[in-house]
C-alpha cells in the first residue's frame, strides 16, 4: 500500500489536517490511521466542548493566534454544516482581591490579544447572573459551545467525500524513514508514504521515538474530571462561569459549563493520571506510571509545583474539597448536585527541566512532521492549526 501522505490519529487535530490537505492536494493519495474503533476517542470528545476566545494566551504566540482565528472558523464551520453550537459568552469571576487584581492583568492580557472584553462590578455581576458571588468579572461575549466529537466527524465526512481514506483499528509498531519516503509498520500490514504526519496527542512523543528521533520532552497525561448537575439546576446560569486562573499553570480551573444539550457541567481538575488513556478514577497502567517515573522532568515538576499538585489529588479524592472550588463563586451548589459524568485526559509536553511546554511544539524532517504538542484551545484551534500543518508539509517540498 503505497500513499503519498499517511496521518497517523483521528483525532479533531488529525482530521483537520487531513481534510485540508486533501483540498489542497485532490490529486494525492491520502490515508488516515486510527488504532481505535471509532474517530475522536480520546481529547476530541472527552472536553468541555467550550468554543474558547484567545484571551489568556501569551501576545502573539500561535496558541493566541490560532485561537482568535479557531473561534471564528468553527463557529462558521457549524453554520456551514449545520452542525449545533451556541453563543453564550464566558464571566472569569474574582472573589476576592487578590483574585481581583489577577482579573484585571487577565483584562490587559485581552486587549493585547485583541479580545473584545467587558469589566463588570460586583453589582453588574449579580444583574446577569444571581447564583453567582463575586467580588468582580470580566466578560466575554465571543464565546461559545459545541460538541467537538461532532465537528470531528463532520470534518471525516469532508476528508472522505473529496476522495480520502481512513483505516480504523490499525496501530502503529514501527516507523523508518528512507531517502524517498516512510514505512509505516502497523498490526494491518506494511505501508508506504511520501510523506507522514503524527496527530497522536497523548501518544506523539512515543511515535517520535519511534522513529528514532532525538526528543527532549515526553507526554505527562493530566485527567480531568467532571460533574454534571441534575437537571433541576439548568437554570443556575446563563454564561460560562469561569474562575480566575493561577497564572503559573496552564489549567483554567474548575468552572460551570452550559453544554450545548442544554445541562451543566461542573470541571474539570487537572490530577497527573498513571494511565495516558484510562478515564477511571485510580485507573493505572504500569508501562505508563513507569515511564513517568523514570522521566526527570516529572521530578523537577513536581517540585515546582508541589503544593497545587498535591491540592489537585485531595479535590480528586475529595468530593468536598472540590466542592469547595466551585462554592467560592456559587455557594448554592450542594455535594448531591455533584453527579456522575466522563473524566477527560489532557496530553501536556513536559521538557527534560521540568518545564510545561505552553505553546505549540513541532519535530520536522525531510519526509515527516510530528505535531508533539497540540495544546488546549486545540480543539477550538483546529482548523487554524491543521492549515498550518499543511503549510509546513507543503512548504518543505
Amino acid at each position: 500500500m503505497k500513499y503519498d501522505y499517511v496521518i497517523i490519529g483521528g483525532g479533531i487535530i488529525g482530521l483537520s489536517t487531513a481534510w485540508q490537505l486533501q483540498q489542497r492536494c485532490p490529486d494525492s493519495d491520502i490515508l488516515l490511521l486510527e488504532k481505535e474503533a471509532q474517530l475522536a476517542a480520546h481529547q476530541s470528545s472527552h472536553n468541555s466542548g467550550v468554543i474558547h476566545a484567545g484571551l489568556y494566551y501569551t501576545p502573539n504566540s500561535l496558541k493566541a493566534k490560532f485561537c482568535r482565528e479557531g473561534a471564528l472558523t468553527i463557529q462558521q464551520f457549524c453554520q456551514q454544516h449545520k452542525l449545533p453550537y451556541s453563543q453564550t459568552g464566558k464571566l472569569l469571576v474574582a472573589t476576592d482581591k487578590p483574585e481581583l487584581e489577577r482579573m484585571q492583568l487577565l483584562h490587559r492580557r485581552c486587549l493585547q490579544n485583541n479580545v473584545p472584553v467587558e469589566c463588570l462590578s460586583q453589582a453588574q455581576l449579580h444583574q446577569r447572573e444571581p447564583n453567582i458571588t463575586g467580588v468582580g468579572a470580566i466578560f466575554i461575549a465571543n464565546t461559545g459551545m459545541v460538541n467537538f466529537q461532532s465537528v470531528s466527524q463532520q470534518m471525516a465526512t469532508n476528508f472522505q467525500s473529496a476522495g480520502g481514506q481512513i483505516q480504523l483499528n490499525t496501530e502503529v509498531v514501527d516507523i523508518q524513514e528512507n531517502p524517498t519516503g516512510v514505512k509505516i509498520e502497523t498490526t494491518q500490514g506494511l505501508i508506504d508514504s511520501k510523506k507522514l504526519i503524527t496527530c497522536a496527542g497523548v501518544m506523539a512523543d512515543r511515535l517520535v521515538e519511534m522513529q528514532g528521533l532525538e526528543r527532549d520532552f515526553q507526554i505527562l497525561p493530566f485527567r480531568g474530571e467532571y460533574y454534571r448537575l441534575p437537571s433541576s439546576r439548568n437554570d443556575l446560569i446563563q454564561h460560562q462561569i469561569y474562575p480566575i486562573p493561577n497564572p503559573d499553570l496552564p489549567f483554567l480551573g474548575i468552572h460551570l459549563t452550559r453544554v450545548i444539550d442544554g445541562g451543566i457541567t461542573v470541571g474539570p481538575n487537572a490530577v497527573l493520571g498513571l494511565h495516558r488513556e484510562g478515564y477511571e478514577k485510580l485507573s493505572i497502567n504500569w508501562r505508563d506510571s513507569a515511564e513517568i517515573i523514570r522521566f526527570p522532568g516529572f521530578w523537577r515538576l513536581l517540585s515546582q509545583h508541589l503544593k497545587p499538585g498535591l491540592a489537585e489529588i485531595k479535590n480528586s479524592l475529595s468530593k468536598s474539597a472540590y466542592l469547595k472550588l466551585v462554592q467560592k463563586y456559587c455557594p448554592q451548589l450542594q455535594l448531591e448536585d455533584l453527579q456522575p459524568h466522563p473524566a477527560g485526559i489532557r496530553a501536556q509536553a513536559v521538557l527534560s527541566d521540568g518545564t510545561l511546554v505552553h505553546d505549540f511544539l513541532f519535530k520536522q524532517t525531510a519526509h515527516s512532521l510530528h505535531v508533539c504538542n497540540a495544546p488546549s484551545p486545540a480543539a477550538t484551534s483546529s482548523i487554524p492549526i491543521g492549515a498550518y500543518i499543511c503549510d509546513k508539509l507543503l512548504k518543505s517540498g
